[in-house]
């Protein structure tokens, strides 16, 4: 997927990183449409799920859809989102959450977009971010049209 934001930066994303909790799903139960849009969009990129599954529901609620599943709470490879970010490639690597703990990743990729649905969103993730939606739905509107993120993030 390539970007180019007039007078700011060409991008090339490879990568997604999401969060789940507050981000892909509330209280442990994935949002409509999430599986289908990323069973679509990952066709041009990778994605993939970070997350400490707070109420243990990631593998049954991501069934059936084209992602990978990275659960910091049992991974023996990764601390942090940070460190899957540094892993994938913060130069292609596009980032989506809503958490305190998202604040780093969303800084340091090459995109951030925070999310603020009903469990709300750290003020911290959201300072990080390169840009605000309003739900999930509206950030996977934004990768299916490109437009809309040059028109929000062009200088």
């Amino acid at each position: 997927m390539k970007i180019t934001i007039p007078n700011r930066i060409d991008i090339h994303i490879t990568n997604i990183i999401l969060d789940f909790n507050g981000t892909l799903a509330i209280d442990g139960k994935i949002i409509a449409g999430v599986t289908d849009n990323i069973n679509v969009l990952s066709k041009n990129v990778d994605f993939y799920v970070v997350t400490a599954d707070t109420n243990g529901t990631v593998e049954k609620e991501l069934a059936g859809t084209s992602c990978q599943i990275i659960n910091l709470a049992t991974s023996m490879k990764y601390q942090s989102k940070l460190d899957v970010l540094i892993a994938l490639g913060k130069e292609t690597t596009l980032c989506i959450g809503n958490g305190y703990n998202d604040r780093e990743v969303l800084k340091q990729a090459i995109l951030g977009i925070a999310i603020m649905q009903e469990e709300g969103i750290a003020t911290e993730a959201l300072l990080a971010a390169d840009m605000l939606c309003s739900s999930i739905s509206d950030a996977f509107s934004c990768l299916n049209n490109t437009h809309r993120l040059v028109a929000t993030l062009r200088g």
